[in-house]
């Protein structure tokens, strides 16, 4: 089947940019996103292509190219789902937060409501594509539920992973690694296929059984949230013996076996994938009764925990045992840099704890908004200040915490920092992001992760 109109249900941080490059890269073919959130569909639709609600560099301009030719975003789901042949699901996939498997299962609530309403809407036959993160098996839920609605449309399920790193989703779209799709039937492979190789490489367009493909994306965020996490404990026992860990990441990194990438130590990893997925993964092994390899990977997950937590807990040592009323300036508050993302975000966890200890605790983002933070912290919002300028936040503040490597933040002046704080000046950078000898020369008692004082 040649696909010439293509569906998205979900205007995500998936959905949003992997659909504007499809309809960037594959112009004869229409794509409609779709979302029941109207402020988000309504942000997509801004003349202001500043406002977009998903901050990627260059994800503007994919947008202008395509938006009103053959990309629209829209909130007539029903609409959409009839009249496409192909049909994208990339909605939410959160853990769950009841009943069983509380707290590690993905939750596909969202997912069988996807499934519902296009086996009510659908009057011709599609092909349903998941895109959304989800456990192994997922696709059979889904095509039984597509399968017994008796309403006589025949349904192809494949699965086709998003690797996306956010704050490089366009570059990742426009130059992936591989491609994956999974399904069973060869002609809705095919089809799908045919969109991918409009721009990439046929030999990156990898085929498979679709239950491999939908473990694949599971595996690959639990590898490589297991390198963070390895590397972060190595920078606890570098803090205790003096090595750094930055020159032991190149070491290790220079070897071909190992690699250099995600070894860069931190406050911790955050975002919507590396958690969720290793706990889901933890959960389905549990299921089939591998308590080993479920442990394995939990340690990972806890690993995560406690660096975050140790970051805090290292201010309020260095502060003399307590932050209560001192102002501490937290510096980033999106997961990463280059994104507006702040779930599972570092910054949420190192701000709680010090609130818990009466801190005084100002935030500046140059991209998360003050009602996101807010949503953030819940019943402790009114807890904090957020400051929409950089020197403003510093000003007067006993410690800088610098929770997210934003690239504008070395280039400020540090010296006008250390002259409007109060002495002694203390500046703990989570990402390894300053030098520490000017910043030391400046005056600054200077903290960095898995580096001595």
């Amino acid at each position: 089947m040649k696909i010439n109109n293509i569906c998205c249900i979900g205007a995500g941080y998936v959905g949003g940019p992997t659909m504007a490059v499809i309809a960037q890269k594959c112009p004869d073919v229409k794509v409609t996103v779709v979302d029941l959130n109207e402020n988000r569909i309504a942000a997509w639709n801004n003349n202001d292509l500043n406002q977009l609600p998903v901050y990627e560099p260059g994800l503007a301009e994919v947008v202008k190219e395509a938006r009103g030719r053959n990309l629209f975003f829209s909130t007539e789901v029903d609409k959409a789902i009839d009249e496409a042949q192909m049909i994208f699901i990339s909605v939410n996939t959160p853990t769950k937060t009841y009943g069983s498997g509380k707290g590690m299962a993905a939750d596909l609530k969202y997912i069988e409501l996807c499934a519902r309403q296009i086996a009510r809407v659908a009057t011709s036959d599609k092909i349903v594509v998941e895109k959304s993160t989800l456990p192994v098996r997922t696709a059979e839920a889904v095509k039984n539920i597509l399968d017994n609605t008796g309403n006589g449309v025949q349904f192809q399920i494949l699965s086709n992973p998003e690797f996306l790193a956010e704050g490089t989703a366009v570059q990742d779209l426009h130059n992936p690694d591989r491609v994956l799709i999974g399904g069973e039937d060869q002609e809705a492979i095919q089809s799908l296929v045919d969109i991918y190789a409009c721009w990439v490489a046929k030999e990156k367009i990898l085929t498979t059984n679709v239950w491999s493909s939908e473990l694949s994306k599971l595996t690959a965020n639990a590898f490589l949230a297991q390198r963070v996490s390895s590397i972060n404990a190595i920078s606890e026992l570098c803090e205790r013996t003096g090595a750094d860990v930055s020159e032991v990441a190149k070491a290790i990194g220079m070897d071909s076996r190992i690699g250099s990438k995600f070894l860069k130590a931190s406050v911790g990893f955050g975002g919507s994938c590396f958690q969720k997925d290793i706990l889901n993964l933890v959960y389905i092994a549990k299921s089939y009764g591998l308590y080993e390899v479920a442990n394995y990977w939990e340690q990972v997950v806890k690993m995560n925990d406690h660096q975050k937590h140790r970051f805090s807990k290292n201010i309020v040592q260095t502060l003399y045992n307590t932050v209560s009323g001192k102002k501490i300036a937290l510096l980033g508050w999106a997961f990463k840099k280059d994104t507006n993302d702040t779930r599972e975000s570092a910054a949420i966890t190192v701000a709680k704890d010090l609130i818990l200890e009466q801190a005084n605790v100002v935030v500046y983002d140059p991209k998360v908004t003050k009602s996101q933070i807010a949503i953030d912290l819940e019943a402790l919002a009114n807890k904090i200040s957020v400051e929409d300028e950089f020197y403003a936040t510093c000003k007067e503040a006993h410690a800088v915490a610098i929770l997210t490597e934003w690239d504008e933040f070395v280039n400020y002046d540090w010296q006008k920092v250390y002259d409007n704080m109060l002495k002694p000046a203390f500046v703990f950078d989570g990402r390894n992001l300053l030098d520490k000898k000017k910043m030391q020369s400046i005056g600054f008692v200077y903290s960095a992760v898995g580096s001595s004082n």
